[in-house]
């Protein structure tokens, strides 16, 4: 108990901290679990990066992940997720930015480079425009390939499948065909112990005789 009052102590001194730096770039803050999530505003992200990448009492200057959600009810869509970190401080930060659909958010690539690849991985799964981007291009699938496939509108089977042929040294690429035979899966499972073998003492019948195992 005393451990967690001194967590949230700490936690709520930063966030208070974050509050007077990133006024008024910030939407909201909230602790969970002993986590700090930050909401800001898709136009303030360069200066707030800046700032928490910068400020001596943060430097938060590693980015560890860039991931994205997709909530196709709302009406912001999506959420794009930034983790931080600092190990001058031993601190951790999450950061979330709200967009809606068919909109585009500021590449952090000049401050984090390595932001390139994640936000390419967040392009290509969720379709999300990352502006000033040097390389904005798919990295996980095919350059051809037609959708996102982490929305989650996107079928579970895809629209194309691609197998390589042997004998024209080629890729071939077709519509997904999902017709498949009628399977009967009601039969005893491998895995499952024989119940009728666990019950002790069995009784078995033979000749007319009844028989205990002992």
């Amino acid at each position: 108990m005393v451990t967690t009052q001194l967590q949230n102590s700490y936690l709520n001194n930063i966030q208070n901290q974050l509050s007077a730096l990133l006024a008024p770039d910030y939407i909201d803050f909230v602790i969970n679990h002993d986590e700090l999530t930050l909401w800001i505003y898709p136009g303030s992200l360069i200066r707030s990066f800046t700032l928490l990448s910068n400020d001596p009492r943060f430097l938060l200057n590693q980015l560890v992940d860039i991931t994205a959600v997709d909530y196709p009810f709302k009406t912001q869509r999506f959420e794009v997720v930034y983790h931080l970190l600092s190990l001058t401080h031993n601190l951790r930060l999450r950061i979330k930015v709200s967009l809606p659909e068919n909109s585009s958010i500021t590449s952090i690539e000049k401050i984090f480079p390595s932001a390139n690849w994640f936000e390419r991985e967040i392009w290509d799964m969720f379709g999300i425009v990352f502006e000033n981007h040097s390389d904005l291009r798919r990295i996980l699938t095919d350059y051809d390939f037609s959708g996102f496939p982490l929305r989650k509108d996107f079928p579970l089977s895809g629209y194309t499948q691609t197998t390589f042929n042997n004998d024209s040294n080629s890729i071939i690429k077709e519509s997904v065909k999902l017709q498949q035979n009628y399977r009967n899966f009601d039969f005893p499972s491998p895995w499952e112990p024989d119940l009728l073998s666990l019950v002790q003492p069995s009784i078995k019948i033979n000749t007319g005789e009844f028989k205990n195992n002992d």
